[in-house]
């Protein structure tokens, strides 16, 4: 299996005046291509760090990341920039909409940005609503959606552009039980039909447990690494 994202020896060092608090302490992750990876642990483990981390969106201490192959160390600024925006998606536990834009303007942005023509970038994000169910809802605005379709806009919005690796933090962190089930069964229908690759922090052994494989995280440590099934790529 091709690996999508690799961490090696991981290490994020928070410094406060005199103390130092080790978030992560030489973390070792691959995920490859297809999988629907979980990570798992208490408040405090370092799950969302390790998110951060990986993405770029914050600055680790020591070790190494890869992204398609390339070091995140060697990258500059404005490759680490285009990076995220062309070969990571995000899903976060707020929805992060911008209130002014229609949800179809929201889902197209990323493709905006990547250069995509206008004409084409309407068309591929209308497309991925009527994907997670919200073609009817395209000119909506996120204040006139309820938390659960906001949510799929985001989802909609994260893979649009057809990410290496999207990442989803606590997704269902702000929905009620019903809801944050149809917006998990939508993430595994989007990795097991489409082979997107996710790697999603949780503290619900449930939404856990429907991934292709957990990871559980301890002080900054991986001390658990389980397969739970087979990846859509394994399977092909």
């Amino acid at each position: 299996m091709s690996s999508v994202m690799e961490a090696k020896e991981l290490w994020k060092v928070y410094e406060t005046g005199s103390n130092k608090v080790q978030a992560l302490r030489g973390v070792n992750l691959s995920i490859n291509k297809g999988e629907m990876v979980a990570i798992m642990g208490p408040s405090g483990c370092g799950k969302t760090t390790l998110l951060n981390c990986v993405s770029s969106l914050d600055e680790f201490t020591a070790g190494e990341v890869l992204v398609d192959g390339r070091k995140m160390s060697e990258m500059s600024d404005k490759e680490r920039t285009r990076m995220r925006a062309e070969r990571l998606g995000f899903v976060f536990q707020s929805f992060n909409l911008l209130p002014v834009l229609s949800a179809v303007e929201n889902v197209e942005l990323p493709l905006l940005m990547n250069d995509v023509a206008p004409r084409e970038a309407r068309v591929r994000a209308l497309s991925a609503l009527e994907s997670v169910g919200l073609r009817d809802w395209a000119g909506h605005l996120p204040s006139e959606l309820s938390g659960g379709e906001q949510q799929r806009v985001t989802i909609a919005r994260a893979f649009v552009h057809e990410p290496a690796l999207i990442l989803a933090d606590e997704p269902t962190g702000n929905l009620d039980t019903s809801t944050s089930a149809t917006v998990i069964d939508l993430l595994i229908d989007l990795n097991r039909t489409r082979g997107i690759t996710f790697l999603l922090v949780t503290h619900e052994e449930e939404i856990a447990r429907e991934c292709t494989r957990l990871v559980s995280i301890r002080d900054g440590l991986i001390v658990s690494d389980e397969q739970l099934v087979e990846s859509t790529d394994s399977e092909e």
